[in-house]
């Protein structure tokens, strides 16, 4: 047995549960149907979407009794330049106290609805560009899908003549005039912020974007790297309040690696590419200024405070040790046994003993410069799922 295959079962049970899925649909999939189907609102309503860790992939299974979110982006007709956040948050109030009453909060940028199954954050926009409207409605942007549903020959792209793939066959292809395609070039999304009293840009259909294409430059294993990181975060960083989610996802992204061949590698590389990239920064007592995808003046990390900062990388620091020894391990208990001192139980023990480990070792071992060749018969080509 190869690490590989303890960090797949660590990552299943990591992964949101199949009913902790099923509750967020269940919750999305209601608000969005409520949200249309209201009267004061179907003249605003443009389109609605996913967006968040969800929609990326990113997200990992809640700990401490938390529950699982998904943001929902609700695209308006409202202009922004005759109306306040607050007057357009104020639009949606009577819809949450018909169908949420006592379980909502008017947040920052959105408005937060609590569950007894499921949390949601409902973030109004203002009216898109003209331009955008086609693109905004089309089923590339309000699929439900996650990008870690596609797989093997088929892709979530964003253009005209993508659609979802058909559950019922089990090899799906996405056609070539679709992949050859051209992407659209979506505008940033403007959204009510209504403690600094203004409207702000957001473009989450553009981080979607990014991280699929860094997921196939990491040859699929980069939202595992995300979603393995992020759990060391919240197990042993629990006194430091942030950086948490999407900016460490955002950093994440900025230091792992093109190219790595497993989320091990992704792991222990892109730990060592953070203490590089900011040392300047921990050195000097600031914290490092990172632009969001497709809204460069936005700096995702704003809310982190120097003093987090050197937390955070003072912990990355420790860790990254523990990394580095278990990848370059030679021995595979020694591997499980110290990615277990990063991730915690939920990685697996370990299953075997030294002397099979060994034996196994020499029998795998090339006779003569000789290395067996895998038949085409062992191969068990991606199925879609």
């Amino acid at each position: 047995m190869k690490i590989d295959s303890y960090f797949s079962d660590f990552l299943s049970d990591i992964r949101l549960t199949s009913s902790q899925k099923e509750d967020l649909k269940r919750g999305h999939e209601t608000l969005r149907r409520r949200l249309n189907e209201y009267d004061d609102l179907k003249s605003i309503i443009v389109s609605t979407f996913l967006q968040g860790s969800y929609r990326r992939a990113t997200a990992v299974r809640p700990l401490n009794g938390k529950r699982a979110d998904v943001d929902i982006i609700v695209v308006t007709n409202l202009d922004r330049y005759n109306l306040t956040p607050q007057e357009a948050i104020n639009k949606f109030i009577p819809f949450c106290e018909k169908y949420y009453k006592g379980k909502y909060e008017l947040q920052g940028r959105s408005i937060g609805i609590e569950l007894s199954y499921v949390d949601l954050d409902i973030v109004v926009t203002a009216a898109p560009s003209e331009v955008d409207l086609a693109a905004l409605k089309s089923r590339s942007v309000t699929t439900d899908l996650m990008l870690e549903d596609f797989g093997g020959n088929y892709e979530w792209r964003l253009s005209k003549g993508w659609s979802e793939p058909d559950f019922q066959k089990g090899y799906v292809y996405l056609s070539e005039s679709v992949r050859s395609e051209p992407e659209w070039k979506i505008n940033p999304l403007w959204i009510p912020d209504r403690d600094a009293e203004e409207w702000v840009e957001t473009h989450p259909l553009e981080q979607i974007r990014w991280t699929r294409d860094k997921n196939k430059n990491t040859n699929g294993h980069y939202v595992n790297v995300v979603k393995a990181i992020k759990w060391w975060r919240t197990l042993r960083l629990t006194n430091l309040k942030y950086p948490k989610g999407y900016p460490i996802e955002h950093m994440i992204g900025d230091c792992c690696p093109d190219n790595i061949t497993s989320v091990a590698e992704g792991v222990c590389k892109t730990m060592e590419v953070i203490i590089a990239k900011y040392q300047i920064q921990q050195l000097l007592g600031t914290t490092p200024v990172l632009p969001d995808r497709g809204v460069p003046t936005h700096n995702v990390w704003k809310r982190v405070s120097p003093h987090d900062f050197a937390e955070f990388y003072e912990s990355v620091q420790e860790y990254s040790k523990i990394a580095r020894e278990a990848f370059d391990a030679e021995k595979l208990k020694t591997q499980v046994t110290k990615w277990r001192e990063l991730f915690g139980e939920k990685f697996p023990p370990y299953k075997g003993n030294e002397e099979e480990e060994s034996k196994s070792r020499n029998l795998t071992a090339p006779l003569g410069g000789f290395t067996p060749r895998k038949e085409s018969s062992d191969v068990t080509p991606k199925r879609f799922a």
